[in-house]
């Protein structure tokens, strides 16, 4: 995975993960174009969509008929002396019976984004001085 600055002054980013781009950038009112979601919001989108699916792949194993889900993700970024907040809705169909509701619950806080997000990160950082073309 890899970020490039598209154009110098500028904050967008092509981002490519395999054999998929997108684009990151900043909203205006922060200095950005507003090209694409700024990396704190693809941060959220990323738990969003493992916790969906989480769940989805727990129910097909389970053999259970879930229908669709949807997680909305809502953040409150750090500041000083206080920590990021995420927060989830998990949208599921209202005719499910409470126990695999339950257990739809217990099963998205374990997806790999929330553990990664939950649990000590560490960090390896390097500088590559590299003649980059224009």
């Amino acid at each position: 995975m890899k970020a490039t600055s598209s154009r110098a002054g500028s904050f967008k980013q092509a981002v490519k993960v395999r054999d998929h781009q997108l684009t990151a950038d900043e909203p205006t009112d922060l200095g950005g174009e507003d090209a694409g979601p700024s990396p704190e919001e693809l941060l959220a989108a990323s738990l969003a969509s493992c916790t969906a699916i989480t769940m989805e792949m727990y129910a097909q194993r389970k053999g259970w008929e879930i229908g669709d889900v949807e997680v909305e993700c809502t953040y409150t970024p750090s500041e000083r002396g206080r920590p990021t907040r995420f927060a989830l809705t998990l949208r599921i169909p209202s005719g499910l019976p409470d126990e695999i509701v339950q257990r739809l619950q217990i099963i998205a806080a374990k997806c790999p984004v929330h553990r990664t997000l939950d649990g000590e990160v560490m960090f390896e950082e390097r500088v590559e001085r590299v003649s980059l073309a224009s």
